[in-house]
């Protein structure tokens, strides 16, 4: 699972690096001046963040994103913003945001106490809990059946935290297997080098419904974690821009807009193979969109 360009002092003779940026604190003041956002994605993380063959960024997370960027040209009276999206795995995307290459990063990150203490989070925008997928014909039904086997997660995440934890705590004897991405995570199971893969119930999903054969693989029903929000990324200390975020999200999961939007990407056919999660909105997630608050665990 499931993780700030501070106050610039604006000159007209002395323009400032991103680097720079990073260190001081009022991102919405390099928005003004440069008319431009930049957006963390994901190459391959649906339904939230991924690349279309195209070359085209889309998914929930970016139309949040989308969304917020034309609220904030509009608070900031510009005629235009352009969006850059700047590429992010689970291993860098914390480390970019902190240098100041990314503004906000629009994906599926854990909101948790640790991850707080580098860089801050909106509204949660989606709630999830830590499972495992496994090949079907091996029949692993709970944590137990993966005593003594190869187990995979992907480095930088709170899953292979918690896989870690659990398999000391249980004596499990797993054979933890880091990869740098999901996909090469996922790839390990289909080739049988991995009996699991523990991440986000939501990312398994997809990885298994865009896969060439779905019903290969299982999700398992034990969770590693209760369910845990999701949220948009940025900077710490920048009060001005986590309030610009927040305000939008809040206009968004308080109206008719996010209906559409969870339609759209959990219970329709996305591109661009149409898949479908048919995943109706969760009591917990309603509740989080119905009355929008910080997270804290």
């Amino acid at each position: 699972m499931r993780l700030s360009v501070f106050c610039l002092f604006l000159t007209c003779f002395a323009p400032i690096t991103p680097l720079q940026a990073a260190g001081e604190g009022d991102t919405l003041q390099q928005i003004a001046r440069t008319a431009k956002i930049r957006i963390g994605y994901r190459e391959a993380e649906p339904p939230f963040s991924y690349q279309l063959p195209d070359g085209e960024v889309t998914g929930f997370s970016t139309d949040l994103c989308r969304a917020i960027s034309e609220d904030i040209r509009r608070k900031l009276k510009l005629d235009r913003i352009e969006l850059e999206y700047v590429k992010a795995t689970p291993a860098t995307r914390f480390i970019l945001v902190r240098s100041g290459q990314i503004d906000i990063e629009c994906a599926a990150t854990t909101n948790n106490n640790e991850r707080r203490k580098i860089v801050d989070f909106s509204y949660p925008n989606f709630m999830t809990a830590t499972q495992f997928l496994s090949r079907r014909q091996d029949n692993l039904k709970s944590l137990a059946d993966l005593a003594g086997r190869s187990v995979t997660s992907a480095s930088g995440t709170v899953n292979i935290e918690q896989l870690n934890a659990v398999n000391r705590a249980k004596n499990l004897n797993i054979s933890v297997m880091p990869t740098k991405t999901n996909e090469e995570a996922f790839e390990l199971v289909v080739s049988g080098k991995a009996s699991a893969f523990v991440m986000d119930g939501i990312l398994l999903a997809a990885l298994a419904a865009t896969s060439e054969n779905p019903d290969l693989y299982a999700l398992s029903e034990e969770t590693l974690s209760a369910p845990e929000p999701y949220g948009l990324v940025f900077r710490r200390n920048d009060p001005a821009f986590k309030a610009a975020v927040n305000e939008s999200l809040r206009h968004i999961f308080t109206g008719p807009a996010i209906h559409g939007l969870y339609e759209k990407w959990y219970t329709k056919p996305i591109p661009p193979n149409g898949m479908n999660l048919n995943l109706p909105m969760a009591a917990s997630l309603k509740q989080a969109y119905e009355y929008p608050s910080e997270y804290q665990d």
